[in-house]
């Protein structure tokens, strides 16, 4: 999603008077946003964006907050997500791929895929996981499959798994079926692809 896709996706929210002028107010006064952040979730309401699968109105609206400062967008990236509630880190997140900063943000990255909370390992392994390098990445694979995230929301997976990622799932795909277990069905379907992938013995 892009910042005008998510503006458009936000159409109908309760107040789009109050998010017009957030947006202004923040071009002159990035320090606002501290303030701002937080009330988004009040202010546009939580609800699913009909316009933008995946995305609630509050996760958009936060994100357009963060991408329209001026400047310091990893500064206020790092300090809104140390101090907001589990919502508003995973806004903060979905923001760094739109965000001028390189890879300032990963430390954000590992912070949350540390967490048991689904939701910010899902998050972090959007687009902007293409930060991560490939160990931290696969680490990050294997925690979805253990967590329950569906790994339809990991980016690039078909591209970026390798042979260690694929000997990492079949050596946990073995540790359960000796348990009597079985890995998540999608995961199950990666082993099969990669695995199918693999150069084939004489």
């Amino acid at each position: 999603m892009t910042p005008d896709s998510l503006r458009a996706a936000l159409g109908g929210v309760p107040d789009p008077e109050w998010l017009d002028t957030a947006l202004r107010r923040l071009s002159t006064e990035p320090t606002a946003i501290t303030r701002l952040f937080p009330a988004a979730g009040r202010r546009c309401g939580r609800a699913a964006l009909p316009d933008a699968p995946g995305w609630t109105a509050d996760d958009a609206a936060r994100v357009l907050l963060l991408t329209s400062l001026p400047g310091e967008h990893a500064a206020y990236a790092e300090r809104l997500y140390q101090h907001g509630d589990a919502a508003e880190r995973r806004a903060v997140l979905r923001a760094l791929p739109l965000l001028p900063i390189g890879a300032d943000g990963v430390p954000l990255l590992h912070d949350a895929i540390r967490t048991n909370d689904t939701r910010l390992v899902a998050a972090a392994l959007g687009p902007y996981a293409r930060h991560l390098d490939q160990a931290a990445w696969r680490q990050a694979v294997l925690k979805c499959v253990f967590s329950g995230v569906p790994l339809a929301t990991v980016a690039d997976l078909d591209t970026r798994a390798d042979g260690e990622l694929t000997a990492m799932l079949a050596a946990l795909a073995a540790e359960r079926h000796a348990a009597g277990r079985e890995l998540p069905a999608d995961a199950n379907d990666l082993l099969h692809r990669l695995t199918a992938a693999l150069p084939q013995e004489a």
